[in-house]
């Protein structure tokens, strides 16, 4: 039985898509923040380098909070990027058989959303407890009497940023789910 034409047709993937519990608000505030660090690091680095050029006196630990800074972003922007759709993916594949075959689309996002949410799960589990010994053992970067930043920040945002973006990609997998079962009833 062939679907009516004023049916209204399910969206193609659940990309974009505003999210349950507002989700996409977090996320997107989360990725304006890794922006804003970028920019921040930007002029930290440029302060710097004049600093070396101009006076051989560069900042202390810019090195050091450079390498923080990276991993921070890109757990910042981590949920943000699933939910707009841009990690990268089999795009060839899954162009045409959203055409051909979109059921079979469906289930196949369905199943790259639950692997992602699956790893993203073990990989937030086995960051706590280095979250928990760097905060027991005050775990910093830097050298004494030099410059020191507490490592435990950046590993509170990995899990934040982790664990965001496994609620994503569990709410979009439910969102293929029901996305499938509408496309299966209407065929």
């Amino acid at each position: 039985m062939a679907a009516s034409l004023d049916a209204p047709q399910p969206q193609a993937t659940s990309y974009g898509q505003p999210l349950p519990l507002a989700l996409h608000r977090v996320t997107g505030a989360m990725n304006a923040l890794g922006t804003l660090w970028i920019l921040a690091l930007m002029v930290l680095i440029n302060v710097d380098v004049a600093g070396r050029n101009l006076f051989a006196a560069p900042l202390r630990g810019v090195p050091e909070l450079v390498a923080l800074s990276i991993v921070g972003i890109v757990f910042l922007q981590l949920a943000d990027t699933l939910h707009r759709g841009r990690f990268t993916r089999a795009e060839v594949l899954l162009g045409h058989l959203q055409k051909a075959r979109p059921l079979v689309a469906d289930v196949l996002h369905a199943l790259y959303h639950a692997v992602g949410a699956a790893l993203m799960l073990v990989i937030l589990w086995a960051s706590w407890t280095p979250l928990v010994e760097s905060v027991r053992i005050r775990e910093y970067t830097g050298a004494i009497g030099d410059f020191q930043a507490p490592v435990w920040p950046i590993r509170l945002i990995t899990l934040i940023g982790l664990g965001v973006t496994a609620l994503c990609y569990l709410l979009l997998l439910a969102a293929d789910l029901r996305r499938a079962r509408s496309r299966r009833r209407a065929a």
